[in-house]
């Protein structure tokens, strides 16, 4: 059975995996592309935080740490009964590609398809911010993925 409420995206990085998965990890390196906030425990079961744009706070522990080619964590929101902390499940893989990076992304777990559509506007929001950051381009003050 599949699940039917999921986010899958691919993006093409102009940069290598290294320089992506940092990106992806080092909490200075977050807030360059999201957030304004972030704490990271690189190893399962270490926590992942990252205080959104907007006050929100999405929480959850990583799964599987696999430097420079895979990660994997939980994800929530605090106070959100829909998608509380630990609810969903983001998986990003890191394939060398091409000179740069293939990133794949699938965010599982998801409620509805609301949610789906709401994680689906953010993820492509955010990747194409994470895109420019990590191939050393400013992607500039973050307006939100609600503002695009």
């Amino acid at each position: 059975m599949t699940e039917p409420f999921m986010v899958r995206r691919e993006t093409q990085i102009a940069a290598p995996p290294a320089t992506v998965f940092a990106f992806l990890t080092d909490p200075e390196k977050i807030v360059s592309w999201m957030g304004t906030e972030a704490q990271t425990e690189k190893h399962p079961g270490g926590l992942y935080l990252l205080k959104g744009i907007h006050g929100r706070t999405a929480r959850g522990a990583f799964r599987e740490v696999v430097p420079v080619h895979r990660l994997a964590y939980s994800f929530g929101w605090e106070g959100d009964q829909e998608v509380p902390p630990g609810s969903g499940l983001i998986e990003i893989d890191l394939i060398d590609r091409d000179g740069g990076t293939l990133l794949r992304m699938t965010h599982s777990g998801l409620p509805n398809e609301a949610k789906c559509a709401g994680h689906d506007k953010g993820w492509a929001h955010y990747l194409g911010r994470l895109a420019m950051a990590a191939a050393g381009q400013n992607p500039g003050v973050d307006p939100g993925p609600h503002s695009a």
